[in-house]
């Protein structure tokens, strides 16, 4: 392909291997819709050679993804163009074990005054009171007390 910066020429071994991929039809959707993008765009020995757009539209996705799988390809192998990509971004927990500690025995002491029980709003607000944490959504401390095994009943 002369225009095409990022070239995917398989060799025999990896031609057969994502053969094998698409035909057992046992991997996720992405993996095998990538294989075949790798199997159509391949210039070596024996390949279709196929343009992105055609790739595209026999794969059903666009011409960009065929680009993205090329260059994936290019620049970090057979194995990378054919997983998911990971996330580029790391979650930082709010909670730290301690807090969440916390939080779990706040939950289990008696609600304040006036109150049946403790509401996730009162619970955030309380944790802020107490200095636990400088700032909690009742979002946070409801997934934290969904994660523990005790019963706050």
């Amino acid at each position: 392909m002369p225009g095409q910066l990022h070239v995917v020429r398989l060799t025999a071994t990896e031609r057969a291997e994502v053969r094998a991929l698409v035909v057992a039809g046992t991997t996720p959707a992405r993996t095998q819709t990538h294989a075949r993008i790798l199997l159509k765009c391949d210039v070596g020995a024996g390949g279709p050679r196929w343009t992105d757009e055609r790739v595209a539209e026999a794969v059903e996705v666009s011409s960009r993804t065929v680009a993205r799988v090329r260059q994936r390809f290019a620049t970090q192998g057979l194995a990378a163009a054919l997983a998911r990509k990971p996330p580029a971004r790391t979650y930082r927990r709010k909670l730290d074990d301690a807090q969440e500690a916390r939080l779990v025995a706040i939950a289990c002491t008696e609600p304040p005054k006036g109150r049946a029980r403790w509401s996730l709003r009162l619970l955030s607000k309380r944790l802020v009171a107490l200095e636990v944490v400088d700032g909690i959504s009742p979002e946070t401390v409801r997934a934290a007390l969904k994660k523990t095994t005790s019963s706050r009943g």
